[in-house]
């Protein structure tokens, strides 16, 4: 009964679409949303990305747990479409330095949904590690 009070979100699971929420969810996965990862969400949505695309993927992932999108989403993507979708979230979780636990929990959610193995997540997370590590610009 209680349901009626949920609101209810249906959005095109188009990969954009699962790549803007698969984001906000680890970007949401923290409690707080970073001004990086703000920035970083803009530039991966690219700029022909619309207010109300955007405000619809909101609405969704407000309304949809991440368990839910994951089960919907999963098998409408390419293993290829996946990968990029995880990186994207890695990339995302450290753009502010380095990834809290619920996002580090949020993206191994996502990379076991998606049958993504770490081994064959490890490569490309080295490289994101160094991509972020700004700081050897310092020394």
């Amino acid at each position: 009964m209680f349901n009626m009070f949920k609101p209810q979100a249906s959005l095109d699971l188009t990969p954009r679409n699962c790549l803007a929420a698969s984001l906000i969810y680890c970007m949401a996965s923290d409690g707080e949303i970073d001004p990086e990862e703000i920035g970083h969400l803009i530039s991966v949505l690219g700029r022909n990305a619309t207010r109300s695309q955007l405000d619809a993927v909101l609405r969704y992932t407000r309304a949809t747990q991440p368990a839910q999108f994951l089960a919907d989403a999963a098998p409408r993507l390419r293993p290829d479409q996946r990968l990029c979708i995880v990186l994207n979230m890695i990339d995302s979780a450290m753009a502010d330095g380095e990834a809290e636990p619920g996002e580090e929990r949020l993206i191994l959610q996502f990379a076991q949904a998606f049958a993504l193995s770490e081994s064959e997540l490890t490569p490309h997370f080295r490289t994101l590690v160094a991509k972020n590590d700004r700081a050897v610009l310092d020394r």
